[in-house]
This record gives C-alpha cells, structure tokens and sequence, in this order.
C-alpha cells in the first residue's frame, strides 16, 4: 500500500507540474457575449473578430512567445447567466476578457473580474456608469458611451428633425431605459421641445398595441426608442400598420440587419445611431478581408469594436511584457495601438479616446450613415 501510495503522489506531482507547464503554453483570452438566441447577431461579430486577431497574432508567433487561444462562454445577453461565464472564465485562467455584449450582463459580471483583478474590454457596452462611476477600474471599452449617443439622437432629433413634441419607449434595462432617461434630460435641457410620453415596455412580449397606442394618441412629432432589435421592429411594425407613420429613431441596439430582416417593408426610414463608419481605414479594409476570407458575407455590428478590443489587449501584453493586471491596465492607457477603429488608447476612465457615433437610417434595405 506504501508503494502504491507513493506511485499516487508521484503521479498527482507529475499531473500537477504538467498541468502548469501546459497552462504557460498559451495565452487564453475570454469572449463573452450572446452567441445564443435573439441577440446572438450581437455577439457573434465579436467573438469572429477575436478569433480572427488571435489567428494573425498566432501566425507571426503569438505574444510573450505564447500562442492565443480563444475561450467564448454564451451569456445570451442575460445578467444571471453573465456571473455564471465570468465564474468560468476566471476558474479558466484567462488573461483578460472581451466582452460583455449587453450593459446589463457586463455590470452583473464586473464585480467577479474585479475581484480575479483581470482586465475586461467591451466592444458594445455603453452605460455610462461602466466608467463613469468609478466602480470598475478593470473595464475599458471600444465604443463610445450612451452619454454622447444620447447626445447625438438628440440633437439629430432637435436640430435636423425640427420635433416639439417627442414620445420616448424603452425597455426597462441598463442599456435601453438609460439611454432613454439621458435622451429625455437632454431634451428638458435644451427647452426646444417636451417629452410627452416616456413609457417602458417588456421585453419579449408578443404585442406592443397598447403603447402604439399611446403614442397615437399623444400625436409626437417624432419616437425615440431606447433597447434592442426584436422589440424595435415590433414596435415600428405595429406602428406602420397602425398607419402612424411619425419619425422613429432608435440607439445603436438597434442598428443591425435582424431588424430590417424581422421589420421587412417597415424598417424603411427607420433612424438609427451606431458606431462611426471606418470602412475608409486600411486597417479596417484588412480586418474585412480577414473575416470574409474565413467566414464569407458581413461581419455585422461592432466586428469592428471586437477587433479593436482584442488588438489593445494583446498589444497592451506585448508591449509591458507582462500578463500582470497592473501592467496590462498601464499599458491600455498609456501605449496607442492601430487598429480598424483607427490609432486608439483609453483614457483614465477606460473609454476609447477617439471613437464615436453617426446617425444611420434605412434605406433600400441597408442602414445608411446620414450625412
């Protein structure tokens, strides 16, 4: 039995220095996001960009000598599944995380990497609070917040739209009913025109009749929509058929080909901010090549954020020569990296110096950036 025990011992040693040694043979990099139901068109841009920044890295030799590797976790957008990723993601050894997609699910999984002291970076999360608050020093992202997207809306609304009278829908969560609360603080503000209706919704349901029918029955000169695709495109079809035929913008949770997929004949003329168009940046040309190289087709929306994401990462690895927390988070803010996105680093809050957004609408079955 002595003999026996000692072979167990050698061999859980052996098991033990092996499983070390094979961990340092590569660099893991987290994914997070939907790559599962309604918003997996959200998702899985990102998780193709990674893929695709890890396969050049790997070519010319992978960072610190290591080789990339690639871990995407599903969270389908959904806060309670989000802590059940980043609880995987952690007991995986990764470096650092890209994601998560949806406000509400990167704020549920924050406090986790917080606690693990690893870096995460968003490529589609623009709540304000995410690094406004002070609460996530480990949260950077390649976009920029609602703050400014609300903004814009606004002022396309006030300034190009000429509308006194403005009804706002959202979604009740972090992202949808926060963009809808700055956009309606940005219209008191500017005394060019009222709120007269701000009304949530649930998401998911079958029928929005009774709010198109509210919104009938204030006469808005112009919708403002805050939240995601599949109830955007409910919402405008009911209202098309309803023959209300006012104005309806909507914030980057919309601007994606589901909806004019979902919407059909009823997106036409649908307002939408999203990201500015980079497809002039060479970086950018190459990173498309790439994608449709491996994948075919569009990318979709924030492929280009994703790609960017995982480029900082990488190169803020490369460039302090160190997976270490602190020294990743000095390098993201202080060494510029080029990417499709243009030459970007972050600033102390963890926003993306440089980046922003444009006004799209929908025009011939393709969101279109308005001039």
């Amino acid at each position: 039995m002595k003999f026996v025990s000692k072979v167990f011992s050698l061999m859980v040693c052996f098991c033990l220095v092996a499983g070390s040694v094979f961990a340092q043979d590569t660099l893991k990099i987290g994914v997070a996001g939907p790559y599962s139901g309604d918003l997996a068109s959200y998702g899985i841009p990102t998780a193709n960009a990674v893929k695709l920044v890890a396969k050049k890295i790997n070519a010319k030799g992978g960072v610190l000598g290591k080789k990339v590797e690639v871990i995407a976790v599903d969270d389908q957008c959904k806060p309670e599944l989000a802590t059940n990723v980043a609880t995987k993601l952690v007991s995986e050894g990764v470096v650092g995380v890209i994601g998560h997609i949806c406000s509400g699910a990167t704020k549920a999984a924050l406090p986790i990497y917080k606690d693990a002291r690893l870096v995460v970076i968003s490529s589609a999360s623009t709540n304000p609070a995410l690094t406004e608050s002070g609460e996530y020093p480990n949260f950077f992202r390649t976009i920029a917040p609602d703050d400014a997207q609300a903004r814009l809306d606004v002022d396309f609304v006030l300034n190009r739209l000429h509308a006194k009278k403005i009804a706002i829908i959202h979604d009740k969560g972090d992202y949808g009913k926060g963009l809808a609360m700055m956009e309606k603080k940005f219209i008191e503000e500017s005394g060019k025109a009222k709120v007269i209706l701000f009304e949530g919704v649930t998401p998911g349901a079958i029928d929005y009749s009774a709010v198109v029918q509210k919104i009938k029955r204030n006469r808005p000169d112009v919708v403002m929509f805050g939240g995601y695709h599949p109830e955007a495109a409910k919402i405008v079809t009911t209202m098309r058929r309803k023959r209300l035929k006012v104005p309806f913008i909507a914030g980057d949770g919309v601007r994606d080909v589901s909806f004019i997929k979902v919407a059909g004949r009823y997106a036409e003329g649908v307002y939408a901010s999203g990201p500015r168009d980079v497809s002039s940046n060479p970086e950018y040309k190459e990173a498309l090549a790439e994608y449709q190289k491996a994948f075919h087709g569009k990318p979709g929306p924030f492929f280009e954020n994703g790609y960017a994401a995982a480029e900082a990462l990488l190169n803020a690895i490369e460039q302090s020569k160190s997976t270490k927390y602190e020294d990743i988070v000095k390098a993201l803010r202080t060494k510029y990296v080029s990417t499709p996105l243009g030459k970007i680093k972050f600033d102390s809050k963890g926003d993306a110096e440089g980046v922003g957004f444009s006004v799209y609408q929908v025009r011939g079955g393709k969101f279109v950036e308005v001039k």
